[in-house]
């Protein structure tokens, strides 16, 4: 009767482990969300991760590596410098040529276009080696108009982080966007003030996505930069890495927000 119990007990464990390897699986950062709230180019060198840990190196601009513990590589914002290496997977947004490229590496085996060349909403939901990779579409501004949807915020799900890029970001997020983004413990924020958007307003984003760790981009100068952090007025700690790569894991998250800087722009 104890060993029934037991298996019983096992199972019922084990179950959503095994449901979460589903194609549709749900998304640890959307249910943690949902539950009660408690240029200068770099050469790229890999090292060996710890199961937990996850490699961030700048690589100016909108431009960031991302490698996971399994060496999975993805270039965010992708225009075809990825350090010196063939990423695994590209992110790309085009509201402006420096932030896609229409000759991506053909050895590159997942290009995920932040629009849909075909009209309506790109949809991105997949799982490459140990990261899952899915989008929330935005909009941008253009020619004093508006296109729906061209913009995305890619989300990486990888060794119990969650990851968002905003991309190209032109306005601040509506209720349904954050709900389907979920919780982020990392955020890739573009704080240039002008071809995405006010300082300001980009300020009201960070406090919304509430992570714990705001990496900066998309600055063009240390003035604009400086100008962003002087906005912050103490919401964020700041820290200036010396390097331009970090490795980053939960158990290393800061207990206070923290704006990292890394090198480049």
């Amino acid at each position: 009767m104890v060993a029934v119990r037991f298996l019983a007990l096992l199972l019922f464990l084990i179950s959503p482990l095994m449901a979460s390897r589903a194609e549709a699986q749900a998304s640890d950062c959307l249910a943690m969300a949902q539950a009660p709230s408690s240029l200068v180019p770099v050469q790229f060198s890999p090292t060996a991760l710890e199961a937990d840990q996850v490699r961030f190196t700048f690589l100016g601009h909108s431009t960031f590596l991302i490698e996971s513990p399994q060496g999975v590589r993805i270039a965010t914002d992708y225009t075809g410098y990825a350090g010196g290496t063939v990423p695994d997977v590209v992110t790309m947004n085009h509201a402006h040529r420096s932030h896609y490229t229409d000759f991506p590496d053909p050895a590159i085996k997942h290009v995920l276009r932040g629009w849909n060349p075909e009209g309506g909403p790109a949809r991105h939901d997949l799982t490459v080696g140990d990261v899952r990779i899915r989008n929330v579409t935005t909009d941008i501004r253009s020619m004093g108009g508006v296109i729906p949807d061209g913009n995305s915020i890619f989300i990486f799900e990888v060794a119990g982080l969650c990851i968002g890029h905003l991309g190209h970001l032109h306005h601040e997020l509506s209720n349904a966007q954050l709900g389907a983004i979920g919780r982020l413990d990392i955020v890739l924020v573009p704080v240039d003030g002008t071809y995405t958007m006010a300082q300001v307003n980009m300020l009201n984003v960070l406090k919304e996505l509430k992570a714990r760790l705001v990496l900066p981009m998309h600055y063009f100068s240390p003035e604009t930069l400086q100008r962003f952090i002087n906005g912050l007025s103490g919401a964020l700690e700041v820290e200036i890495s010396a390097t331009a790569s970090v490795t980053l894991s939960a158990k290393t998250l800061p207990e206070k927000p923290k704006l990292l800087v890394l090198p480049g722009y």
